[in-house]
């Protein structure tokens, strides 16, 4: 059930993006700035990461919320076309818990916390519209997001899974090349199996993040 409300949510934002594609196109007909073209910037962000639990193949998953960072470089030719290239870290921590027949944690049963990092590397599609000193985007790529536990744990593994992005934002420009960069990104993806004890769950993981940064203009 969790898994289909994910998918549910990642199809709802990709529409949204196509409906602020489609607005951006019909304003694009009566706005036209010619110092907007070719706009390239780069920017550094702070987020914060928020995963729900996940559960199967006898496995409650549940991931720790934590803080991150993201750095962008971005390239717009026009309203309709634009391009951007990511990195980003965060903690990662990921607590997993046996279960039995009763579907819940039960008894004695102990969890495994795995304490690991996570970094993610994306490339993604842009649509954004200039109004005033204000520029409102919307977003959608994937990439690749490794987690690897930190030195010192028994019994872990490395995981490295495929993972699909989508988000939505505003630039507001406070000087001709420096503002603020105000956006959500939500990353969908397998959860990530880093004991040998217990396996994941192997269902699929949305994480949410919301962020606050800055970019420069070039």
């Amino acid at each position: 059930m969790q898994n289909r409300r994910m998918i549910r949510l990642f199809h709802t934002a990709l529409l949204a993006m196509i409906l602020i594609a489609t607005a951006s196109t019909l304003a694009n007909a009566q706005v036209h700035e010619v110092g907007e073209l070719g706009r390239t910037d780069v920017a550094l962000s702070l987020y914060g990461s928020f995963s729900g639990t996940t559960t199967g193949n006898g496995v409650q998953q549940s991931p720790a919320n934590s803080a991150g960072g993201l750095v962008e470089i971005r390239h717009i030719a026009n309203p309709l076309v634009g391009f951007e290239g990511t990195y980003s870290f965060n903690r990662d921590n990921q607590t997993y818990t046996p279960l039995i027949n009763c579907g819940l944690p039960c008894g004695n049963i102990t969890s495994n916390t795995i304490k690991a990092d996570a970094h993610e590397v994306t490339a993604d599609y842009l649509a954004s519209l200039k109004v005033l000193n204000l520029r409102p985007f919307a977003l959608a790529g994937g990439g690749l997001l490794f987690n690897q536990p930190t030195s010192g744990q028994a019994y872990t593994s490395s995981a490295t899974k495929g993972v699909l992005v989508y988000g939505a934002g505003l630039d507001w420009g406070l000087f001709p090349h420096i503002g603020l960069r105000l956006q959500y990104r939500g990353n969908l993806y397998r959860a990530p199996d880093l004991t040998t004890v217990y396996g994941s769950s192997n269902a699929f993981v949305h994480t949410s993040e919301p962020m606050l940064g800055v970019y420069l203009r070039l």
